[in-house]
């Protein structure tokens, strides 16, 4: 009999994050498969005097629900297979490096600029920094951390001055800048592939005021239809990825939509209410087929 296990942080007591490893083994236990829902503390994995890879817990496979790349590596290299792989994770963690892995594959995506790291304690951002930022993207613009979720670490700067005060606040903290979409002010679209197939999206609303949709700052979530060119554009991101599993976002530009980013553990449990489409059981049955 398969057995596997559920990888969760071992900080995190978030109801939406903690309802996907529920939810999961749920529809592995309907499938008679045994699955362990496994929090990443020390000694879940190591390294041996002797260079061998030490687990506490070792299955078939493990779904990967966390971002801990020292874990999800040490699991892969002592055979475990994960959803998502380790790489997979690692890129989607990082959303310019989401970018960047997708550039010149064809996907329309609004422009972005990396932001330096800092090292010197004492510097000042500058009005030039600042300029080259409003030149490329004009204003208002985004402001994002490289590593975040929930909508977390994501601003607005209407102007010059915000701007460069998010600059210098962010001069040592991974932070990208990207094009300001206004005609997707407060509205995305989420789509989710599992197994390379596009199975279910819907549309979030802001509240009032808020420019960011996502379902967790209280956004309105309505399903929203599939068609051919939707399922084929959300697949060929999912491919170029290679995610097992993902929820992606789009904006609704002038010309169409434009991919925002890519999350390898996209919360699923409105998605699931507002559609009626069982996401766990796509999973679970997808990693059943590939193990």
């Amino acid at each position: 009999m398969k057995k596997g296990i559920i990888v969760v942080n071992a900080y995190s007591d978030n109801a939406d994050y903690l309802y996907q490893a529920d939810r999961l083994r749920e529809e592995f236990a309907l499938r008679g498969v045994c699955v362990e829902v496994v929090k990443n503390y020390c000694g879940i994995a190591g390294i041996q005097k002797n260079g061998k890879i030490a687990l506490q817990e070792k299955g078939d496979f493990a779904v990967f629900l966390d971002k801990d790349k020292y874990i999800m590596r040490l699991l892969e290299k002592a055979g475990v297979r994960l959803f998502n792989s380790a790489r997979a994770i690692e890129v989607c963690d990082d959303k310019m490096l989401t970018h960047i892995a997708l550039s010149q594959a064809g996907i329309s995506m609004p422009a972005v600029v990396p932001a330096p790291l800092c090292y010197t304690p004492e510097a000042e951002i500058g009005k030039a920094y600042c300029d080259n930022v409003i030149a490329a993207l004009g204003l208002p613009v985004v402001v994002k951390h490289s590593y975040g979720s929930l909508g977390k670490e994501v601003f607005l700067a209407d102007d010059a001055e915000a701007l460069c005060a998010y600059a210098q606040q962010l001069r040592f903290t991974p932070h990208f800048y990207q094009q300001f979409i206004a005609e997707s002010r407060g509205r995305d679209l989420r789509v989710v592939v599992v197994g390379g197939k596009a199975i279910a999206a819907m549309t979030r609303t802001a509240e009032k005021g808020e420019f960011r949709s996502n379902a967790a700052r209280g956004g309105r979530c309505e399903t929203f239809p599939l068609d051919a060119e939707l399922c084929s554009l959300a697949e060929k991101i999912a491919a170029t990825l290679g995610l097992d599993y993902c929820g992606m976002d789009f904006l609704f530009g002038k010309e169409g939509l434009l991919l925002c980013e890519v999350n390898s553990n996209a919360y699923f449990k409105a998605l699931e209410r507002t559609t009626g489409v069982n996401v766990a059981a796509a999973y679970a049955e997808y990693i059943l087929r590939t193990v």
